[in-house]
């Protein structure tokens, strides 16, 4: 087992791994920028290291910094967290060089899944339902356009190397081609530092359904049931809950089989999720695979009672998973709570919170760095918490997150609560009946 780990990320994820490494005598190393000096991952680690100022690529994004703290307080491995360099190819491998252990995949997997263009195809070969699509990455938008007109319209262009919904474009028509084409290359440039974009049939009022998968040194694997990440803005999650509603025990078991297909087919070593778009018919398609912890693990841990970072640190110490797939015992929903303002088109609010009360009882959990007197940076992601339930049946899970976000008091900032507490209250969500869409026509 590993002697110390270096925590490679910030907030709440660097906080939560820290959490598992003390329970685990594991010793650990926070990074951190000159913004997040007073953050708490700082405090409780047992040994922290100035990486740069603010600015991301100036410091949680800075290669050389990270492993030359590592190497000076002799981490044996480090953990990338959520972001950041997580699923960075090039940092897995440049840890191996240094003979840290990179807490994830090899840069070889992350290639393999990463690219999602690649991941398409492997997943194809490995007999994986795939979105109808091409094949590979689209050479040029005269191209684009052919295929387009061969698959029919609408289609959905991707970029091949993003997240987080951007390099995205829903193409309605013909005329509209080169303006999203463009518009998607250009943005996928400036934030992946990669234009390649590659196209799918779009798929209308689809679920977004991802399967947590586990897979050790060994070519084993297995997978820990679904979540449901349907409620989303902009290709952004914004609430999650696990099992399902829409989901019934065949279609578990037969996503539950392709998820471990898709990892069984690469090696996949580490957690990560298999994600799927899933029709109103209950058909499924792989949309991509995320090789790194995902935000929304907790629910996950609730309603197995499982711990998955520390699943993913014995899983990079060799040790051997039980190869047992799990199914719900309880139900859970998460809500993330960001620096947003909802009556504002969710713009960003950043400043200090003067007042913090976080809720707690039964069944509740929170997952944060944040406290009152903590000033939240306009350099990073504007998620400050997670708020969990756990119950045992759904209806039980909504009202105790009502009555929890009725007990989340932060004062100073604008939060995205508002905005949760009339989610937890909407008809529709509350009878289950939402998909990605659903935030089109959803009213604060």
């Amino acid at each position: 087992m590993f002697k110390k780990i270096l925590i490679a990320n910030r907030g709440e994820i660097a906080l939560r791994i820290i959490r598992t490494c003390k329970e685990m005598g594991i010793k650990t190393v926070a990074v951190y920028s000159t913004a997040d000096k007073d953050s708490l991952h700082v405090r409780f680690a047992d040994e922290a290291v100035c990486i740069g100022p603010p600015a991301g690529n100036q410091s949680y994004l800075e290669i050389p910094k990270i492993i030359a703290a590592a190497e000076i307080t002799d981490a044996d491995a480090i953990h990338p967290g959520y972001g950041f360099l997580s699923e960075n190819a090039k940092f897995s491998e440049i840890c191996e060089k240094h003979d840290i252990k990179f807490i994830g995949p090899s840069a070889e997997m992350i290639n393999m899944m990463g690219d999602k263009a690649t991941a398409k195809k492997t997943m194809r070969n490995a007999g994986v339902p795939v979105v109808p699509g091409s094949k590979d990455i689209i050479p040029n938008v005269e191209e684009g356009l052919k295929l387009a007109k061969e698959m029919g319209f609408p289609v959905m262009l991707k970029a091949t190397a993003g997240g987080g919904g951007k390099g995205m474009r829903v193409v309605e028509t013909e005329d509209e081609f080169h303006a999203k084409w463009d518009a998607a290359q250009q943005e996928s440039a400036s934030a992946f530092g990669n234009g390649d974009l590659y196209m799918e049939k779009f798929i209308s009022n689809p679920r977004h359904i991802e399967i947590q998968i586990v897979g050790d040194q060994y070519g084993n694997a297995a997978h820990l049931s679904e979540r449901d990440c349907s409620v989303q803005r902009r290709h952004q999650k914004l609430a999650e809950e696990t099992p399902s509603p829409f989901m019934t025990d065949k279609l578990r078991e037969e996503m539950g089989k392709a998820a471990v297909l898709a990892a069984t087919s690469i090696k996949y070593e580490g957690v990560g999720t298999v994600e799927f778009l899933v029709d109103d018919k209950r058909n499924f398609y792989f949309m991509e695979m995320n090789t790194r912890i995902q935000v929304e693990h907790p629910i996950t841990e609730q309603v197995i009672d499982f711990d998955l970072i520390k699943e993913q640190i014995n899983v990079a110490a060799g040790i051997k998973i039980s190869g047992k797939n799990y199914f719900p015992k309880l139900h859970s929903i998460e809500c993330r709570i960001n620096a947003e303002d909802p009556e504002n088109n969710f713009r960003p609010s950043p400043g200090k919170i003067t007042v913090l009360h976080i809720p707690g009882g039964h069944g509740v959990r929170v997952d944060t760095h944040v406290y009152a007197g903590y000033t939240i940076s306009p350099h990073y992601d504007s998620m400050i918490a997670k708020l969990i339930t756990t119950a045992r049946t759904r209806e039980e899970a909504i009202t105790k997150m009502r009555r929890a976000l009725g007990e989340f008091v932060i004062e100073g900032i604008k939060t995205t609560i508002p905005f949760h507490l009339k989610l937890m209250n909407d008809k529709k969500f509350v009878e289950g009946d939402y998909t990605t869409k659903f935030m089109e026509t959803f009213e604060m």
